[in-house]
């Protein structure tokens, strides 16, 4: 009898360490199979961390402050990781997001139009400007990287050029005098409680991007174009079709960021978005995001725009050297390269 009791006292204890494997076995293929769990992981620590050195970052407004240029860089990051997994880069976006603003601007106050028909003008401007990367970009066979760059000088030049040319200025304002303005205040800049509505459409551009992206055949020909681009056309996925798609998406988010800039603060300058490029794309590699491509999360890139926001304005509270900011972006992303290469290299090993 008590030879059956002490066996049986130690089946607990033998059973443990196997329990405690199983639970770190799933763990780690949760991160596997999920990208975004790291970023969602990293994003909480350092919520966490800020709001102990500096307790008005947890605040109302200090949340508020965090989530309004946070937004904007979230609809961004969201086109951009989606055009990632892809395979491709758009360094073009960030100026795209000026010239939009700029051709809204310039339509409304040089034709005294609606300011609903600069909105549209400059829908039409953003899809020319991501067709023609598209198009270039499938046609040519040369790197992303090169036909954007040029597509950004270009955007670059136009700005300034355009501009000066029509205003003999750099800054077109005075929009919130035209007609359709305060109906486009409430759709692109009206706020709430200290948020503004940015935050709304930055959601739904997760939504949708998740959506797109986990649930439909789209979905899996971007992944499919970003992971073997010649193996997805010899299946029949429309290879030309989806890169232009995603060139086009990307566009369109530049100019709904750029509708929420120039309707904001009711003007637009030429120097909006230069340099914005590099900051979309690090959201979206800290979310996860392969820079071979295949791989990725809209949901991380959101993530990895939340955490980029939270250092932006945590450093100041916390009393930090702003300058150092760039320096501690820079190590974000190099983490963040490393890891996902780790994740990818695991997952590659575990689906063998």
């Amino acid at each position: 009898m008590s030879g059956g009791a002490a066996v049986s006292a130690e089946r607990p204890a033998s059973a443990a360490p196997p329990l405690r494997r199983a639970r770190a076995g799933r763990l780690r293929g949760l991160i596997l199979r999920r990208s975004e769990f790291g970023a969602a992981i990293a994003a909480i620590v350092i919520f966490v961390g800020f709001s102990l050195a500096a307790p008005a970052f947890a605040t109302r407004q200090g949340i508020a402050n965090v989530l309004d240029p946070t937004a904007t860089l979230g609809i961004m990051a969201v086109a951009v990781a989606l055009l990632m997994i892809g395979g491709e880069f758009d360094l073009s976006a960030g100026v795209l997001t000026g010239s939009s603003a700029l051709v809204t601007a310039l339509v409304v106050t040089q034709l005294n139009a609606n300011v609903w028909f600069g909105i549209l003008a400059s829908l039409g401007f953003a899809i020319l400007v991501g067709l023609i990367n598209g198009v270039l970009v499938h046609r040519t066979r040369l790197p992303s990287f090169i036909i954007t760059l040029a597509m950004m000088f270009m955007l670059w030049g136009l700005n300034y050029a355009v501009t000066t040319a029509l205003t003999d200025q750099v800054t077109v304002g005075g929009i919130a005098d035209y007609l359709g303005y305060d109906s486009a205040h409430a759709v692109f800049a009206s706020s709430a409680g200290g948020f503004q509505v940015s935050l709304l459409w930055w959601i739904g551009a997760t939504v949708l991007g998740a959506i797109v992206l986990g649930r439909t055949r789209f979905g899996n020909w971007v992944a499919a174009v970003g992971g073997n681009a010649r193996g997805a056309l010899a299946v029949g996925v429309p290879v030309g079709r989806v890169r232009i798609v995603l060139f086009v998406g990307t566009a369109v988010a530049a100019w709904l960021v750029g509708q929420l800039t120039v309707i904001r603060y009711a003007s637009a300058t030429v120097t909006t978005g230069i340099g914005a490029e590099f900051n979309f794309i690090i959201a979206a590699v800290i979310g996860g995001c392969l820079l071979i491509g295949g791989a990725g999360s809209v949901v991380g890139a959101s993530i990895g725009a939340l955490i980029f926001g939270m250092v932006q304005q945590g450093m100041p509270l916390a009393g930090l050297p702003s300058e150092l900011f760039k320096f501690f972006l820079g190590a974000i992303l190099l983490v963040a390269v490393f890891v996902n290469l780790a994740v990818a290299r695991r997952a590659r090993g575990a689906g063998r």
